[in-house]
């Protein structure tokens, strides 16, 4: 069991967001911090009542990120931006939060957090979670091995929960999501053997991963690079969707409210990144070094180039829900491909990292996995 903070020490945490101000002149969240504290209040209230079970435990983490990314980039001076550094490592730790299965887009958070509390703690078991944490989010740039914590994070997640539904889910999410991101077929096979499972719930299904699952099982055979067990998998897997199918429950795509993210869109009058780029100066900025290297201006432009990447990111995090942030990240990628030095070559891997993992599900990220 995870231990929360108790009902005081969240209001103590979050009360000074309802009424601080925004620093001037940074780029800021779109959201009331009174509606960020009435979140993380509403999800302790029923985590609390539900005996916290591993999805109301999955709910309260994610008002405790919008309200640490809040700190972050509103009040980063004031001294309960620590308490809830520490509370995102106590609950993300023990929640065993993985990049490749989270969809919260708070990467950049938990690794500040992380780094606030290996920095200040003194608690032993705390710093080996933030310890734990950050090999973690630092491997989003290592397919591999990212693919490996998840399967290991979610498993461990099963043991904790035994029977709980997401937690299952989740378990079978993380092998499809470490095929699709490594292209290894063991993770293929290791998902649907596990979706075939007799506890696996298959009538909870989510939508996103689940169709392509689905696909997958349907479309299983040894002419297409499936071995036989995977053949065998699949079809119990089918059989028992098609014996549910009628009274399958539409899952969303996570086992968090919609409610509960942070769903603001970037307003054109706001700036990020080091230069204060507007998203149509991002947007132009990229439309003129594409041009410049259909000029043969090469590596003449990374310098720019590095400077977009650096505005997008900077733009992720503080409006992780953008509609528009996958394409950004997709275009500014392929725009630095056209460059060959180190800087580039830096700054690509940035934006791929956060592209492939954090919005897997994007029809950029998905083109991007394909090749």
């Amino acid at each position: 069991m995870i231990r929360a903070l108790s009902s005081a020490a969240v209001t103590a945490v979050v009360l000074a967001a309802a009424v601080a101000l925004p620093i001037a002149g940074r780029a800021t969240l779109e959201v009331d911090p009174a509606v960020l504290y009435g979140q993380m209040k509403d999800a302790y209230a029923k985590g609390s009542a539900a005996g916290w079970d591993f999805r109301s435990q999955e709910i309260y983490l994610a008002t405790i990120f919008n309200a640490g990314r809040a700190y972050s980039l509103q009040y980063p001076d004031d001294p309960n931006y620590g308490e809830l550094a520490t509370l995102t490592v106590r609950i993300g730790g023990g929640l065993h939060y993985n990049p490749l299965t989270n969809h919260d887009g708070a990467v950049w958070w938990v690794r500040e957090a992380a780094d606030w509390v290996m920095k200040h703690s003194e608690d032993v078991a705390l710093v080996s979670q933030s310890q734990a944490l950050l090999l973690r989010v630092n491997s989003e740039d290592d397919p591999e091995q990212l693919a490996r914590f998840a399967d290991a994070d979610a498993t461990a997640n099963v043991k904790a929960y035994p029977g709980d539904i997401d937690a299952r889910l989740i378990q079978v999410e993380a092998g499809w999501r470490a095929w699709l991101l490594t292209r290894d077929p063991a993770w293929r096979s290791l998902a649907l053997e596990r979706a075939s499972a007799p506890n696996f719930p298959v009538a909870h299904l989510p939508t996103n991963w689940g169709n392509e699952l689905v696909n997958s099982a349907s479309s299983a055979s040894t002419d297409r690079g499936y071995t036989a067990a995977d053949v065998a998998n699949a079809r119990v897997f089918l059989a028992r969707l098609h014996a549910v199918d009628p009274i399958r429950v539409i899952a969303t795509v996570n086992a968090v409210p919609h409610d509960v993210y942070l769903t603001t869109l970037a307003p054109a009058d706001e700036y990020f990144g080091p230069m204060g780029m507007s998203i149509l100066e991002i947007e132009n900025r990229l439309k003129h070094i594409n041009v410049m290297l259909d000029y043969d201006y090469g590596n003449s432009e990374s310098g720019e180039g590095a400077d977009v990447a650096h505005a997008i990111i900077d733009m992720q995090k503080v409006y992780p829900r953008d509609r528009d942030l996958p394409m950004l990240l997709y275009w500014c990628y392929t725009t630095l491909q056209r460059m060959t030095d180190e800087r580039a070559r830096e700054a690509a891997g940035q934006v791929k990292a956060i592209l492939t993992v954090e919005y897997q599900d994007s029809p950029q990220a998905r083109k991007l996995l394909g090749t």
